[in-house]
Formats: structure tokens, sequence, C-alpha cells
């Protein structure tokens, strides 16, 4: 073969392969072509991957990518108060540990002795495979140590204290601990499961069950390898939430959520742990049963989660580094309305030698059969595996079959679309196939297709994929491919980002959305906020669409979808700052000039903010005191070029009234809420820390807002209440705090305080949480307050739908 030919290479290389590759790029119909687009920025990782699947995507829009040193964590915003068309990604790091972790078999001063007798063990079997297996000897000694990560794995959302995903994290030395992102900027380990689990095999005498009959010594070196072999976790999966129900001291049941995390073992256990919702740390562990799968070899497991006439089954599919897939029956005990299978069911049995890598379980409805429908995929060297699972009046159908053709390499990372079932696959030559599940009569087929990363990055080689939570990017690890046939001198590894979705697409799925929360759908609001600050405007068929919604419907959802347009549309027509901020101004050398011609906004300068100050810059020392600003207006009306600001500030203050006017809509919405909480859960209205009167005479108090459930409310609110005020007092001078302003109270002495969005209540102490892109405060919760607001206290922030920190 000649050198130029190899994987990283865009040309097809000639033979078998190429053929496979042209009939299986025809294959799609006209209607899945797929336009992938890059989307600014890249992020440059610091260390170099590490582990199998090394990307995770969890619900609440974090990007972990496993590395040699931490887990990078990549969070996507759609900030509201920024202008830049990049993408807005908040960055931290979950650190390795700095100790290696040794796994506990036995007592510390016989596991030393046993050791030092193995390492120089007179039979080269045991001394040799000793001293070379990582994982009784983590820390090196003769060779390099272990370090980074395995995998990780996202928790549904609504597991913290926050009510965002947790952090499950295998290091390479066989670590396994949860993490939480409480405060924004750093990582909290909340518990280290290795470590407990250890403790209980050793308080069991290492026996899983009553019956397990006794074992060898820890001296025997076979009962050595079967000590690390049952607690070495191969990878771990987070189940759905689901409730439990808890007996309370005066025997009142109350439900509580709580979530499964299982481990799949070395030796094919399956350790399965229940956490209580929200989890803290070691005392949510509510319990940790041992399964055994019988699978040897195990690579990856799965949930395997399905509803069929609302009963609940659930299972986990483990595959094997030899071939095999199966699923198991798991038994929940005290969780409401679960079952479990009665004997495992095997998906795919031959002893092939073609290792599972990865398995996807994906909820589908069938259109033909009309039920839900599970579907299996998995990817095994080359070719994906998938198996369509349905409960029928016959009991369970399995149909299974193999995709082939897809990839001349094997496959390196497989991710899953949940909402359609659209499945990628990738292998190492940036070559990424799209394969959309087609329902027939009896099954299903694929559809597939073919995304070149060449084609968008240039010639690079892939480490692993991950699709957005609403499908609208792909996130892509690359590191430099193949330039003239030779290998690239350095490595840089990278998080690419590309778009799957078009901005009707994303549009579109806005406005049918069945979850009806902006920061749930933060990747498509993204190509959406990315849209209109290139064009600047609101396309008009969004705009039409989303009043018919606003009208026909009563949900607020669609007003802070519509509050989220005007925004970016306000962002988008904001000047660049036309001086440094730090320099001072010369703002009586100003007059108004018309544009000259050498200064007209080219559309890369608006790309390139940077270049734009530059150039802006040396004019404004020139001296020569022009109002260089109107340079940016040129895709704005404008009545002439002298006075070209005119139309532009007119616009930009209408918009700004049509934000002041949604935000008053939705504050009027939330308190109507609040106010409906507070009549049902007081007997009189007594000072339950909300300004109840205040409210009520804010609502009234304009009379251009005329909403008869509003009036009719209040005036059942005013008659519990009497005569009685309950004004909040200044905490300062213990003046009266006036209710003239949602956003802050001003008492007659001038101190200000702002007001908590979730309770009306004025935060009068230092400490208050914020949402995460700094709409609104609120407070937090205290002992003394009833249960209803603290579930008040929980709610998103009622503009943006961010969880408040």
């Amino acid at each position: 073969g000649s050198p130029s030919l190899s994987a990283g290479e865009e040309e097809p290389p000639l033979g078998l392969d190429s053929l496979v590759e042209e009939a299986a790029a025809a294959a799609p119909s006209a209607g899945f072509r797929l336009t992938a687009v890059r989307r600014e920025p890249a992020v440059r990782l610091q260390h170099g991957v590490s582990g199998l699947e090394p990307l995770a995507w969890s619900e609440d829009h974090r990007v972990s990518v496993s590395t040699a040193r931490s887990i990078a964590v990549l969070e996507q915003l759609s900030d509201v108060h920024s202008g830049g068309q990049e993408m807005v990604i908040h960055r931290t790091a979950v650190p390795a540990p700095s100790a290696a972790c040794l796994l506990k078999v036995g007592p510390k001063k016989e596991v030393a002795e046993c050791k030092e007798r193995f390492a120089s063990s007179v039979d080269p079997t045991v001394s040799q495979t000793f001293m070379l297996d990582r994982v009784f000897n983590p820390e090196g000694k003769s060779l390099p140590p272990m370090r980074g990560f395995k995998y990780s794995s996202w928790s549904p959302l609504g597991c913290d204290a926050n009510g965002r995903c947790l952090l499950a994290a295998l290091t390479m030395d066989n670590r396994l601990t949860i993490h939480a992102n409480l405060n924004r900027l750093q990582w909290v380990q909340l518990v280290d499961l290795t470590e407990i689990y250890g403790e209980r095999l050793y308080e069991a005498s290492y026996k899983l069950s009553k019956a397990d009959t006794a074992r060898g010594e820890l001296g025997d070196f076979s009962e050595f390898q079967r000590r690390h072999s049952m607690q070495t976790p191969v990878r771990m999966e987070w189940s759905g939430i689901c409730t439990t129900q808890q007996v309370k001291h005066n025997n009142e049941c109350r439900d509580v959520g709580s979530v499964l995390l299982a481990v799949l073992f070395e030796n094919g256990n399956i350790a399965v742990w229940q956490f209580q919702l929200p989890f803290l740390g070691k005392e949510s562990i509510t319990s940790c049963n041992t399964i055994e799968s019988g699978i040897n070899s195990p690579s990856v497991l799965s949930w395997w989660e399905y509803e069929h006439n609302n009963r609940k089954m659930s299972g986990l599919i483990v595959g094997s580094a030899f071939g095999p897939v199966k699923i198991l029956p798991v038994n929940l005990k005290a969780v409401k309305g679960y079952f479990t299978l009665r004997q495992p069911v095997v998906l795919w049995q031959e002893m092939d030698q073609l290792p599972v890598h990865s398995i996807k379980c994906i909820p589908l409805y069938h259109p033909y059969q009309k039920c839900s429908c599970s579907l299996v995929v998995a990817a095994r060297g080359a070719y994906v595996f998938w198996c369509l699972l349905l409960i029928s009046k016959a009991g369970l159908n399995v149909h299974n079959s193999h995709v082939t053709g897809l990839h001349s390499l094997p496959i390196v990372s497989m991710t899953a679309d949940k909402q359609n079932g659209t499945v990628y696959t990738c292998s190492s030559d940036g070559k990424v196939r799209q394969l959309i599940p087609i329902f027939t009569d009896v099954a299903l087929k694929f559809e597939h297709q073919l995304i070149k990363l060449s084609e968008v990055f240039g010639s690079v080689r892939t480490h692993g994929i991950a699709v957005s939570p609403c499908g609208a990017y792909l996130a892509v690890i690359t590191t430099e491919g193949m330039t003239n046939g030779l290998h690239p001198v350095n490595k840089n590894y990278q998080v690419q980002f590309v778009t799957l979705k078009t901005f009707e697409e994303a549009a579109a799925q806005l406005l049918e959305s069945s979850v009806q929360n902006l920061f749930r759908q933060v990747d498509l609001t993204d190509l959406v906020r990315w849209k209109i600050l290139k064009d600047k405007h609101i396309p008009q068929f969004l705009q039409e669409a989303l009043d018919k919604k606003i009208e026909s419907c009563g949900s607020t959802y669609f007003w802070r979808f519509k509050l989220f347009l005007l925004r970016i549309l306000y962002q988008s027509m904001q000047k660049a700052p036309s001086e440094v901020m730090w320099r001072p101004s010369h703002e009586d050398a100003k007059i108004l000039i018309s544009d000259s011609p050498g200064m007209g906004s080219t559309e890369d300068d608006q790309e390139e903010g940077t270049s734009k100050q530059a150039s802006k810059q040396s004019l404004c020392d020139t001296g020569k005191g022009m109002d260089i600003d109107d340079t940016a207006e040129d895709s704005l009306p404008q009545s002439s070029d002298i006075g070209g600001r005119e139309p532009m500030e007119e616009k930009l203050l209408e918009i700004q009234a049509q934000i002041e006017a949604v935000e008053m809509h939705l504050t009027r919405e939330h308190m109507k809420r609040v106010l409906g909480e507070v009549y049902l859960h007081t007997w009189i209205t007594e000072n339950t820390s909300i300004p109840t009167r205040g409210v009520c005479d804010f609502l009234m108090s304009d009379d251009g807002y005329d909403d008869r459930t509003a009036r009719v409310l209040i005036g059942h609110i005013l008659k519990k209440m009497n005569k009685q005020t309950f004004p909040e007092h200044c905490s300062l001078c213990k003046e009266i705090l006036p209710f003239t302003d949602r956003k802050q109270a001003v008492c007659s002495n001038g101190h200000i305080w702002l007001r908590c969005f979730l309770t009306y209540q004025s935060c009068q102490s230092l400490v208050y949480r914020r949402c995460l892109l700094h709409d609104s405060i609120a407070r937090h919760p205290t002992p003394e307050d009833p249960e209803w607001i603290k579930r008040l206290l929980q709610g998103p922030c009622t503009f943006c739908d961010s969880p408040v920190f």
C-alpha cells in the first residue's frame, strides 16, 4: 500500500471498502439530507483524552471529557446578555485524585505480605501476572502510574441539591466517585463508592450470599485475583428517576424520588446502588444489591426502561468483550409500579469475538403496532447490532439484526438522540454515520448517511462523539489528521461542535415542545440565537407562529420564548463599544458626519469584534472626533446618512418597550400563582414572608390591566385578610418598605433591597441566590418556612427557565 492512503486521509482507499462506502452513501433518501455546519468556538483540551467513550453530554447541557489529568466540563449557556455569535461556554474541571486507589481485599498487613510474596514468587506465571496487572499495582513502581479517567456518566436531571445532574466518574485506577457542581465554579466529591463497596465486601468476608461456600485464603493467588475482580468497575450507568414511598413517624406516606446507579464489575457482577434524592452524600444511600450476570469479560452496560400499559419494566443490558448481549432482570424493592423480567433475555448469543463497545437503549413508539417499544443499539467492531423489543399479548417479541458497511474501521464512539431515535457512530478516521430508524410492518430498517468531518474541519482523527439533549449539535473530540500522507508531529486535542439541525427545524421544535422549558432546550435556543445575531431580525414565520401560539394557548412558556427572542434581537442591534472601556472619552470633540467610504463595516468585521475595535481605536486616536458608531448601522433602514442614529435609537427603544411589556406579563402571571398558593395554604393570610397586600395592590394599580381571575382571587384574599396589612420593614432603619416595583424595594430613607422573584419578598440578608443567566435573584429557604414556600423557592427563573444557585 502506498503511504499516502491511510485511515486519516480524505481519499477513499480503493477496494471493497470504498465500494461499501459508496453504496452506503447512496442509501439515504432525499428527505434526510443533513448539512453539518461548524459552530465556533473549538475548545482546546489541556491533556490527552483517556478511556473509552470519553465524551458525554448531560441533560442540563454540560459536556464532560475524560482526560489524563481531569474531567473537563464544558457547560453550554444560551446567554441573552452577550452579543457575540460564538457559543457561550462555561468551563470547569473535576481533578483526578492525587493518591492511587488500592482496592480493599483484606487487612492491610496481610495484603502487604501477600503482595511481597507474589512479586518474588519463583513461578513466573504468578510473579509476572502480579507485576504487570494494573489493578494490583495502580501506582506503578516499575510501570508508569495510572493517571486519568476511564469513564464518566451523567445522572438524569433533578438529582443534586440544585435539581441538576450528578457526575459519576471512574478513574483509570478503579476509583468510582460521585461529584456535584453546587456553586458554578468548583466540583465537590460527594461520595467514594469504591471505598464503601470494599468495606461492605470486607465485612461480608467476600461472600456475596449466605449460600456461598467458604472461599480460599488471601495468600492463594486465585483468591487474591477473585477479590480484586469482584470490585474492579468496568462501567457504571444511571437509571431514570423513580418514586419510592417513605413512611413518616405519624404513619403518613410521602413520595420520595430516588435514582439507581448500576456498576458493572470485571467478574460479571453488577452492584445496583439506590440513592434518595436530592443526593447529598453517604447519608443518601438507601441500599446496594449485587446481581450476578454470568457474563465473562463484561465490557459495557445500559439500563432498559420500558413502559407498557402504565406498567414500568426495567432491566440491565450487558455486553461482553467476546460478543454476547443480554438483558438481566432487576427487582426494585420499594419502588412503585416497577416490574421486571422473569429470567434473563439473550439478545445475541454468538461468541464471535466482536467486542461490544457501546450500548444505547432508546424508547420509541411503534406506528404500526400502536404501542411503545425499545430499540437497543450496540457497536460491535465496525458493525451496529440492533434489537427491537416489543411487548404484545404473546409476550416479549425480539427482532435483531446487524447494520454492516457503515465504517471501514472499528466504531470508536456511538451516541443517540433519545427524542427521535437517530443514532450516530464514528470511527477514528473522521467519518460519522447518521442512522435513522424507519419502522416496517414487522421490525425496522435504517436509513443512513455519511457525515465527513474532513469537509467541516479539514483532515482530522476522531476520538469520541456526543449528541446534545435535543439533537441540535454534535460534539466531537478531534486531533490533527494526516497531511500529505504524514502523521502530525504534535497532537492537539480539541472539542469541536457541528450543527445537526437547521434554524427552521430548531424553531419548529421549540414551538411544538412538550417540555415547555427553555433551559432544558438550550442547544435549540442557541441555534435560534445564532441566526438572529447574524441576521439582526426575527424571521417573519417564527414571529407569526409564536403570536398564534400566544393567542390560542395560555402557557407562559411562549411568552418566555418571545422574551428570549426580543432580548437577542436587542443584543444584535447593540453597537460594538467604540472605545476601549478604560480609556477616558473625549465627549466634547464629537460631531456627527456622514459615513466616509473608508469606514463601512464589512461582514468580517462584525464576526471579528476585535479587528473592528482596533480600527475604531486608531480612528479615535487620530483626534478627528468623528462618531464612528454609525458604521455598525448599515444593516438597518436609515432615513438619511446624516442623523442615521435616530431610527436606530427609536428601534432600540421600541424593542425595549416590548421587552418591558413581556416581562410585566410574566411577572403578573407569576404573582397570580403566588397569590393562589397564599390563598390555599393560609387560614388568615398571616405574615408568611410573602408581601401579600403589596402584591395585590401592585396587580390592581394598573388601570389598563383587567384580568378577571386576578380580580376574583384578590377579592377573596382581601376578604380573608380583613384590614390587616402585614407590611415589610427595612432592616436598617425599620421604615415600611412599599411595594412599588417588582424588582426592588426602596424605603423612605433610600435603602434599596432587591426582591426575590419567586416570593416577591425583599432580600435583606447578605446571601441570596441568582439564576444561571443572572436574570433575577431569589432568597434562600429558611427552616421556619412552610412546605409550600419551600416548594415555591425551588422553582426556576420566571423569565429564562434556568435554575437558581
